[in-house]
């Protein structure tokens, strides 16, 4: 039986802090047609709001430790002020969204990321997606709106990785429904110039991944992002894409391609 398509879309921190860029987005997302879900982070959002409170913002290698106030500001930032405000725009277009964290309905399942060389504080990894329970959202017509915030099942709210809760949706929902994912961002696409807007690569396979990571042309943000992009291939995503402004509408940006098999 063929299966129905979803399509799960990531928008970026940069998307997300422009105006001009979110309403476009929201704008061609909202007319997708069929199931679909979204996935945000909060941008400069939670950093802005510490500034605002004098609560210090700390960061290893560009990732957020998250201690008990800055958790509470993620909170209040992603899975409230940002989230409502992206589910009301969705509908004053026409799309019935309904926003959620990982502790709605059990939905997304995390654990404390383990200290190694560095303790992130509440930091969660991922366990388990409940895909029972969204697909029960998607089938009652509503648009799931994900921010960043999943929990541990012990009360315990996590901040997690935007990019990595795009791709564990994407892949929960494989055996349900045909999956797409895009991760959208400012960008048109991985490029080999990433300081300009030059040198759209069409596609990447894991070979040519690690040959444009050698070169330095792929480094810093796009690398976790396209290590959870080959993820989700590899776990039977069917389509995986980095796109933007310009190439989302139109099936462009930079197509994900699982590795063929090799042949006896």
């Amino acid at each position: 039986m063929n299966k129905l398509p979803l399509h799960i879309v990531k928008i970026g921190g940069k998307v997300v802090d422009d105006e001009t860029m979110l309403t476009r987005f929201l704008d061609h997302f909202a007319k997708l047609p069929g199931r679909k879900a979204l996935v945000h982070g909060g941008g400069k959002g939670a950093t802005e709001l510490s500034t605002k409170l004098g609560i210090p913002t700390r960061m290893v290698e560009g990732r957020r430790i998250t201690d008990d106030a800055t958790l509470e500001i993620a909170v209040m930032v992603y899975a409230g002020w940002f989230n409502k405000r992206v589910v009301a725009l969705l509908q004053a277009r026409g799309c019935n969204a309904t926003g959620l964290s990982g502790a709605d309905g059990n939905l997304i399942r995390a654990v404390k990321r383990p200290v190694q060389t560095t303790d992130y504080g509440w930091v969660g990894d991922i366990e388990s997606v409940c895909a029972a329970g969204i697909h029960q959202l998607l089938e009652a017509g509503f648009v799931p709106v994900f921010c960043a915030i999943t929990h541990d099942g012990r009360g315990q709210l996590l901040n997690t990785n935007a990019d990595t809760i795009a791709a564990s949706l994407a892949t929960a929902m494989v055996p349900l429904y045909a999956t797409e994912l895009s991760f959208f961002f400012e960008k048109n696409g991985v490029l080999t110039d990433p300081t300009g807007d030059q040198g759209l690569i069409p596609e990447l396979t894991p070979q040519t991944y690690q040959m444009y990571r050698g070169q330095g042309a792929i480094h810093t943000g796009m690398v976790p992002k396209l290590d959870n992009a080959f993820a989700a291939v590899q776990s039977g995503v069917e389509k995986v894409r980095i796109c933007g402004p310009d190439t989302f509408t139109e099936g462009g940006g930079t197509l994900i391609v699982r590795p063929h098999p090799v042949q006896p």
